[in-house]
């Protein structure tokens, strides 16, 4: 007998539970989906590239860690993704074959909230790690009692003054991609097409918010493209990212990705670029804060 089962019910979402795995194929149509929902274009996800054909946008499988949601808490209700962390240890070329495997890595609470931690692996035919993914995903310590009608998060709340994150305010050099309009066409291509809360209206008000949720990993996917473009490979095989998720982003807004190379540390015979990297809505309001850092010749 495994000694998880002795100390655990089945039902648990507890530390070292693990999901299982998935089998993903990295096909045309998967880098065509992915594109129609970021607008994240790059010559090497069609056609030639330094390894020959297509590489993979670097967080193509975006949504591995959401294949099964039953390592969610059982309170829906305002449930957000807080915080992402990647590390891209080696490209993935469209036409391969990864395989995931999922598992609970950390509980925590923090302001009203209880946070699971679900860590991702990547791997490719060969048993390489190719990516890491972490999800802090955050949910509602007490959902609404039977009958009352609330939000969990409203379209004023990003306006308080205790929301306010000092970034992009150090020297350094400049990155950014433009700023795009997020339709429900794009949620639908990111997040669907089933109807959930970052695709339907109706949806996102049954578990208390006022418009579609822009999924968090539509824009930690912008800062990917970014990162990309301005790094290539060096991003691709030794990226990282570190970000965590501040305010929503509502359906029909406008979004951007920025970053500022603030610093260039020797790694072996390189060099690594670490990178303060944010979204921002057209208003300046930051959605998502972090670092990021790629390797350099």
């Amino acid at each position: 007998m495994e000694t998880h089962a002795l100390l655990f019910d089945e039902s648990e979402i507890y530390v070292g539970r693990d999901f299982g795995s998935f089998e993903f194929e990295i096909t045309p149509e998967l880098v065509r989906t992915y594109t129609a929902g970021t607008g994240d274009v790059h010559p090497w996800y069609t056609g030639a590239s330094p390894l020959g054909g297509p590489i993979a946008p670097a967080l193509i499988l975006h949504s591995a860690p959401f294949r099964r949601l039953d390592w969610y808490l059982p309170n829906l209700f305002g449930n957000l993704h807080a915080r992402e962390e990647c590390e891209f240890l080696a490209p993935v070329m469209v036409g391969e074959r990864l395989q995931s495997r999922s598992l609970i890595v950390d509980r925590y609470l923090k302001r009203e909230r209880e946070y699971v931690v679900n860590e991702t692996l990547l791997f490719n035919a060969a048993g390489r790690l190719v990516t890491r993914l972490r999800v802090h995903q955050s949910f509602l310590m007490q959902k609404p009692a039977d009958g009352e009608q609330r939000l969990a998060v409203d379209r004023s709340r990003e306006r308080a003054a205790n929301r306010v994150f000092p970034v992009g305010e150090r020297g350094g050099e400049p990155i950014a991609a433009p700023m795009r309009p997020v339709t429900q066409a794009m949620c639908i291509a990111f997040s669907g097409p089933s109807r959930n809360y970052h695709t339907d209206r109706d949806a996102a008000r049954e578990l208390g918010f006022p418009e579609i949720v822009v999924q968090g990993m539509l824009s930690v996917c912008m800062l990917a493209g970014m990162m990309t473009a301005r790094f290539g490979m060096g991003f691709l095989a030794g990226g990282r990212m570190d970000v965590r998720l501040v305010n929503v982003l509502w359906c029909g807004e406008s979004t951007g990705p920025r970053g500022l190379i603030v610093e260039r540390r020797p790694e072996g015979r390189r060099h690594r670029a670490q990178v303060e990297v944010w979204c921002e809505k057209a208003d300046g309001t930051k959605t998502v804060v972090g670092s990021a850092s790629a390797v350099e010749p």
